[in-house]
């Protein structure tokens, strides 16, 4: 009998090998998923040219290259071809910026894509709360935000909702929508805090990604809207 579980020992090691190759190498896809999507994201965005703008697209890469290069053994040949086409797409963004930021320096002036604010408009009434229902549905969001409503189970959904409406609403928003925002993602994040041992590794590297898409377009459209606004404020 001791013969047999000496014998039964080494498949049951192999067993958990093969489970943890596995794994790490869906961690590795969903990293290198993770950097074309911010990839394509960024493409899909009416570009600004400033450095503020350009460093944090080049801050939100990094971050997301990184984990990408440390995960790359791990990677089909198929992903890594993948990998490498949006590296070349994101060089390529990157030598379009750097040279319409050098352009636009020397003229001395910004191009901008502006959200208009008319001088002295007065605010839409209650838009906080409009704003809140559109994010994340009617009455669900109380003064404290601390997202007692949002779990393990739910999260990723939450957030997916979150993410997609502000991209779809982006040129919409003005300065004091981008502060709302800014200020319900934030508190969002506290609640996935307090529940992220909960939550499965598959979720949380989705959600990982939707982070990194909905900071790059923050960045670059909550920066748009304060040239405009400041403008309104002089006048």
């Amino acid at each position: 009998m001791k013969k047999m579980n000496i014998l039964f020992l080494p498949a049951l090691l192999l067993t958990g090998i093969v489970a943890c190759k596995n794994s790490t190498k869906e961690e590795a896809k969903v990293a290198a998923t993770n950097v074309t999507t911010y990839v394509d994201s960024i493409q899909n965005l009416t570009p600004v040219y400033t450095a503020d703008n350009w460093e944090l697209i080049s801050n939100g890469y990094k971050e997301s290259a990184l984990l990408a290069e440390k995960n790359l053994a791990d990677l089909t040949a198929e992903d890594k071809q993948k990998l490498e086409e949006s590296k070349a797409k994101y060089a390529k963004l990157k030598e379009s910026y750097e040279a319409n930021i050098k352009l636009a320096n020397e003229k001395t002036t910004v191009v901008i894509n502006p959200v208009v604010v008319a001088p002295g408009a007065t605010p839409v009434p209650d838009n906080r709360t409009l704003l809140r229902n559109r994010l994340f549905g009617e009455g669900t969001i109380g003064d404290d935000m601390k997202f007692s409503n949002v779990n393990a189970g739910n999260i990723l959904t939450v957030y997916k909702n979150f993410v997609n409406t502000v991209a779809d609403k982006k040129d919409n928003y003005s300065r004091e929508d981008w502060d709302e925002i800014k200020v319900l993602y934030e508190a969002l994040d506290n609640r996935k805090n307090a529940i992220e041992k909960d939550l499965p590794t598959d979720d949380n590297m989705k959600i990982a990604g939707l982070k990194i898409r909905f900071a790059s377009i923050k960045g670059i459209h909550r920066t748009a809207t304060k040239g405009p606004e400041n403008e309104a404020a002089k006048d």
